[in-house]
């Protein structure tokens, strides 16, 4: 990166705070979390208030206001003691349940301020999407205070979700990595699907991050980095997560239960041969790196682990999501009778998460996936890819069709289904890019 793409960013909540006429006027509500911060690292809630922001609700998304919950976790608190404001768990409501949240809380306009990391399995961006809708269908306007995406706005990198396999890691047609922020993000959901999910768009207004540039990376920003989310702890972790999350629907561990998730992923039946049929893919921007590991917790938790480490060499030319499928499809080659998919009813880490279907009713399955690592399952009334009890492979959710999946298993080459690196403005529009 040049050092002319370097520079301060003024973030939206940053300048909501400077000027709280940005937002109008009415009875606000925030949806925030630990990661909503001014530039001075004060949490925002309590500064907002001091600057005469009308702030009469906060709203916490998975892993809860304050960021403690695990992940498929919130938190139990129901007021907060810095703000005297109460506290609405959204986690695990949608449709009417969600609805019913925004009436009770009296608020007319919502305010979101939560950093996303650019990938579609994250679920605070479908956060954002569930309450926009609930905002369409009660008459509430919703601000988004925009933050930058800490992989930088120039690529866009894996396939569409396709119809059928709506989840909570997937609602509406969006790529693996979709190059966008959340302001740009909201502009798209706004034209082409809160319309479908709510009877009509919410009334949408972004406050911009001022001195962002598509070029620009967490790394590249004058700004702190605070982990989103408990296994997000780095901006690599951000890096290489598009990719690796993937692993979450494989029966090997992502590293969650370590000090690296997603930087490194293993399983007891991987050898020496694994990192140098890697190394051999000659894969541009990352090394893989052999090593042992024991996870503490979660996937073969006390187990020793043989697998590989990403170490990125050139985060411009870097592709995680290839990366990822280039693995696997190593895998399923060297590991035939072991490599395997996670059943779609294991618990680890949660079993549950939102579909269409259960959408409609606002039910989530206790115990659902994080944003940081979704869990194996996913409840679904049949559909695509449905097996024995109604359940889909939780790869297929993440891919977001079953493709990538029936290819590794045929021995296909699966890096067709990846399609070239693009601008997200090829699949989101030049009219919802607000960054140059």
């Amino acid at each position: 990166m040049n050092t002319h793409d370097r520079g301060a960013v003024t973030t939206g909540i940053a300048r909501l705070h400077a000027a709280p006429a940005l937002a109008g006027s009415g009875r606000f509500g925030l949806v925030t979390n630990h990661t909503g911060v001014l530039p001075d690292l004060r949490p925002a809630a309590p500064a907002l208030l001091a600057a005469g922001v009308p702030l009469v609700a906060l709203f916490g998304p998975e892993h809860g206001l304050y960021g403690t919950g695990q992940a498929g976790e919130s938190e139990t608190v129901r007021w907060d003691p810095d703000t005297g404001l109460p506290v609405y768990d959204t986690y695990g409501r949608a449709g009417e349940r969600l609805d019913k949240l925004l009436i009770d809380s009296g608020v007319d306009t919502l305010v979101y301020d939560l950093q996303d990391i650019g990938a579609r399995y994250y679920t605070y961006v479908w956060t954002m999407f569930d309450l926009m809708a609930a905002a369409a269908r009660t008459g509430v306007r919703f601000v988004v205070a925009d933050r930058p995406n800490p992989l930088g706005g120039l690529v866009s990198e894996g396939p569409l979700l396709e119809p059928g396999w709506s989840s909570f890691v997937g609602r509406a047609p969006v790529p693996v990595r979709h190059g966008l922020t959340c302001g740009e993000l909201a502009r798209q959901l706004n034209a082409a699907a809160v319309p479908e999910a709510a009877g009509g768009a919410v009334d949408l207004t972004v406050i911009e991050a001022l001195g962002w540039r598509r070029a620009m990376t967490a790394e590249t920003t004058d700004a702190a980095w605070v982990a989103p989310s408990p296994n997000i702890p780095t901006p690599t972790t951000a890096l290489v997560y598009p990719g690796t999350c993937l692993f979450e629907g494989t029966n090997l561990s992502e590293g969650r239960g370590t000090t690296q998730p997603f930087e490194i992923v293993g399983a007891p039946y991987l050898d020496r041969r694994f990192a140098p049929a890697l190394a051999e893919l000659a894969l541009p921007g990352v090394h893989f790196r052999d090593l042992r590991f024991v996870p503490a917790s979660h996937g073969h938790a006390g187990r020793q682990l043989r697998g590989v480490q990403l170490h990125v060499t050139d985060r411009e030319t870097f592709m995680p999501v290839r990366a990822a499928v280039a693995m696997l499809a190593t895998l399923r080659r060297l590991y035939p009778d072991d490599f395997g998919w996670r059943p779609a009813d294991a618990g680890e880490p949660g079993a549950g998460e939102l579909d269409a279907d259960e959408r409609d009713t606002g039910e989530l399955d206790a115990g659902g996936p994080g944003a940081d690592g979704p869990g194996a399952g996913e409840l679904d009334a049949g559909g695509p890819g449905a097996g024995e009890g109604g359940r889909r492979r939780f790869i297929d959710l993440l891919w977001g069709s079953d493709r990538l999946r029936r290819a590794v298993d045929a021995g296909d080459d699966p890096l067709p289904l990846c399609a070239p690196p693009a601008p997200p403005a090829r699949w989101a529009g030049d009219d919802v890019l607000l960054y140059p």
